[in-house]
């Protein structure tokens, strides 16, 4: 087949880092557009890569104007990967042009703005999805096959931790002057954790969260998630005050009636492509370094590639597990096959919507200090 002609709104770090690397490898998607404001340099000789679009892709199309972008008719896949208070306006723009569009997270910085793009997708038989790249990690891709398993017996307590010891990037808006929409860590780095969580087990019952400004305005949060019918308690921390090596910040705490998992660190694609030069192809890409397997135990039997010799006669597996290899390159796999008709969408947009609705309870309860029902 023809490759997907795709157009790319917005050429800041998302694109660069989170999206080009993992869309360029993929012969069954090729970049044929950009829409960057700024206008392109007259000598390119000088400019250093990554100022912009035309200097790093001479051969697709720069766009100043949203108007000339969504008018482009070889497109077929938009990405949009600008502000979040953006999100919405250009994810409309595109279905309404009948483009498939693939949204950043956060989807949107409302829960109602979401419900209407959801409803126009549906109108316009477009596929609709959110780049919800860390179920694509190594840690989660991890957890979900012990889970599979039956590692953990009935789950009682999950706690997602999403932690950084205090990055450039959290300094950008300014100190704590007041955040737009969409720009809180819970918005951020929460909207992946509580993906995940909700991935893992539904929509809870009940929200309780605590946030505090401790660097910036709102960029540390404790939520707390109550299931209904069930003994499960979800707990999802995220701060950028963590002054401890990657190896020994918690990133899992899974406890069941018959297994518990503990993981530490921290999928390192991203390190891998910045720190180390390599590129998704690279044997290794993808792959964490034994400090940070998980240490795992059960009492049910699993894959035979783990198994352990053990003294205690209950317990089956007692030790350090491998984590399965990261990458998300496979988001844009499985997206091709869902614009292809081959197979369902991975990342439903009604699974983000949620997201946003967890984070507005969330925000409820931390202004009202009160325990927020799911509705």
């Amino acid at each position: 087949m023809a490759p997907i002609k795709v157009g790319i709104v917005g050429y800041g770090s998302s694109t660069k880092v989170f999206h080009l690397p993992f869309i360029l490898p993929n012969p069954d998607l090729e970049v044929v557009a950009f829409l960057q404001r700024a206008e392109a340099p007259k000598d390119k000789s000088n400019v250093e890569k990554g100022v912009h679009c035309t200097v790093d892709h001479p051969n697709a199309r720069h766009h100043r104007t949203a108007q000339d972008f969504f008018a482009d008719e070889e497109i077929n896949l938009v990405i949009v990967c600008t502000h979040p208070a953006t999100h919405a306006e250009f994810a409309e723009q595109a279905l309404l042009a009948g483009k498939h569009v693939v949204v950043e997270k956060p989807f949107t910085p409302t829960s109602t703005e979401a419900d209407n793009l959801i409803a126009l997708s549906k109108k316009q038989q477009k596929l609709l999805t959110v780049y919800q790249n860390r179920r694509y990690d190594s840690d989660f891709l991890t957890l979900r096959h012990h889970i599979s398993q039956g590692a953990f017996g009935k789950i009682t307590e999950f706690a997602n931790h999403y932690d950084v010891d205090d990055p450039p990037w959290i300094h950008g808006s300014g100190s704590r002057e007041p955040l737009g929409p969409g720009e809180r860590l819970l918005y951020g780095l929460g909207a992946h954790s509580i993906d995940q969580t909700l991935v893992l087990f539904g929509r809870p019952r009940r929200v309780f969260a605590v946030v505090r400004s401790l660097v910036v305005e709102g960029d540390t949060f404790t939520m707390i998630l109550q299931y209904e019918d069930s003994d499960l308690v979800c707990t999802i921390k995220t701060t950028p005050v963590s002054p401890v090596p990657p190896a020994f910040a918690l990133k899992y705490w899974v406890r069941g009636t018959k297994g518990v998992l503990i993981k530490n660190g921290e999928d390192v694609q991203i390190e891998h492509l910045l720190e180390k030069g390599l590129e998704v192809t690279d044997e290794g890409f993808g792959v964490e370094p034994e400090r940070y397997h998980g240490y795992l135990t059960t009492r049910e039997e699993i894959d035979g590639k783990f198994e352990t010799p053990s003294s205690e006669s209950a317990v089956k597996f007692d030790g350090r597990v491998p984590s399965l290899r990261g990458c998300y390159a496979d988001f844009y796999r499985d997206v091709v096959a869902a614009v292809r008709g081959e197979r369902e969408v991975v990342v439903k947009p009604e699974e983000s919507r949620d997201v946003i609705r967890c984070i507005e309870f969330a925000r409820e309860s931390a202004e009202t200090g009160k325990v927020v029902e799911w509705s």
